[in-house]
C-alpha cells in the first residue's frame, strides 16, 4: 500500500481510504471483517460523515463494532464530515461544534484526525467557520481540516478568515467521470464540450496550494448511475483496456481503476464505498501500480474522453 504525507499535515496516510457510508445495516461482525480487510491491505484511513445512514447512524455502528487500543488509535486516521442537514446545508459555528460532539460520541473517540465541510453552503459565514475550527483545534477535538466538493473560489473565501489550513478537498472522480482532469486536457478547444471548465480549476488549484484531493465514487459512470466496470454495453473499449492492463499487472480491473487515479502526480487518495471485504482487497491492490503514460492515456480515451 502506497502512503502519502498530505501537505499541511503531519499525517502518514494510505492513498486508499475506506468510506463507511453504507454500514448502517451491517452487524458488528460484518463491520469488523470490512475494517479488518482494509487494515490487512494497508489502509489506515477511514471516512465518515454525520449524515451517513441518517443522524450519525453509520458513525454509531462503527463505534459500536470497532474498539481501538491506544496504539491502534494512533496508527489510524479517522475523518468525518459536517454540514448537510435534513433539506439544507449548515456551516454555522453552532452546528459545526454540536455535530462534531455528536460524531465523537457516536464513534466513541476523543478526537478526529480530519474534519471536512461537506459540500458548499452558499450561506456560509467564513468567520463562523473560522471560530468553529479554532475552537475544535484548540480543544484537541479535531487535528486537521478540509472541505468536500468545493471550488477554488469557495476555498479562497474560507481561507480569508480561517487560521487552520485546508488540507483536503473530497471530490467526485473516476475514469468516466473526470471533468476536473478532462477539461484541462481539452483547454481552449471551443468545439469540444469537454473543454468546459465545470469546477473553476480544482485540480490545478489543489496542486498549487498543497491540497490533497480525495476521489469519491471511483467506479461510478457518473452521479450514482452504476459502475463502469463490466458494463460492456456502454463502455466496451474501456473494459477491454481494463482487462488487458489488469492482466499485465496481475490485478483485477477494479485495481486498475484505482491505479488510474493514484497514478496522477497530484497524489490523490481514492475513497472506497464498498461493504464487501473482497472488493476492498481488490481495490487496494491498485494502490501503487505504476501505470505508464501510455496505459493511463489509453484508459482515458477508452472512457470516451478526447485528446485534441
Amino acid at each position: 500500500m502506497k502512503t502519502i504525507t498530505p501537505l499541511r499535515t503531519n499525517l502518514t496516510a494510505s492513498n486508499v481510504i475506506l468510506g463507511l457510508m453504507r454500514i448502517s445495516k451491517l452487524d458488528d461482525s460484518a463491520i469488523r471483517a470490512l475494517v479488518g480487510a482494509a487494515r490487512d491491505a494497508g489502509i489506515n484511513y477511514f471516512d465518515h460523515a454525520d449524515v451517513y445512514g441518517g443522524d450519525h447512524a453509520c458513525e454509531r455502528r462503527f463505534g459500536d463494532a470497532i474498539t481501538f487500543t491506544a496504539t491502534e488509535r494512533e496508527s489510524v486516521i479517522i475523518q468525518s464530515k459536517v454540514g448537510i442537514r435534513n433539506g439544507f446545508w449548515d456551516f454555522s459555528k453552532e452546528h459545526i461544534l454540536s455535530s462534531v460532539d455528536e460524531t465523537l460520541a457516536a464513534l466513541r473517540l476523543e478526537h478526529l484526525d480530519v474534519l471536512l465541510l461537506h459540500r458548499p453552503d452558499t450561506l456560509v459565514e467564513p468567520d463562523e467557520v473560522a471560530a468553529a475550527f479554532d475552537s475544535l483545534h484548540g480543544s484537541g477535538k479535531v487535528r486537521n481540516f478540509g472541505v468536500s466538493n468545493q471550488t477554488p473560489g469557495q476555498m479562497e473565501l474560507l481561507r480569508r478568515s480561517i487560521t487552520q489550513p485546508l488540507a483536503f478537498n473530497q471530490v467526485q472522480l473516476s475514469i468516466t467521470h473526470a471533468p476536473l482532469i478532462a477539461a484541462g486536457i481539452a483547454a481552449n478547444m471551443a468545439a469540444l464540450d469537454q473543454s468546459i471548465d465545470r469546477d473553476n480549476g480544482i485540480l490545478d488549484y489543489a496542486r498549487l496550494n498543497d491540497i490533497t484531493l480525495q476521489a469519491w465514487s471511483p467506479f461510478q459512470k457518473g452521479f450514482f448511475d452504476g459502475v463502469f466496470i463490466g458494463d460492456r454495453d456502454n463502455y466496451g473499449p474501456l473494459n477491454d483496456a481494463l482487462d488487458e492492463i489488469a492482466a499485465a499487472h496481475g490485478v483485477t480491473p477494479t485495481g486498475i481503476a484505482v491505479a488510474w487515479i493514484t497514478r496522477h502526480p497530484a497524489n490523490m487518495q481514492v475513497v472506497l464505498g464498498t461493504t464487501k471485504p473482497e472488493r476492498v482487497t481488490e481495490s487496494a491492490a491498485g494502490s501503487d501500480i505504476p501505470l505508464s503514460r501510455e496505459e493511463w492515456y489509453r484508459l482515458f480515451t477508452a472512457a470516451g474522453h478526447t485528446l485534441p
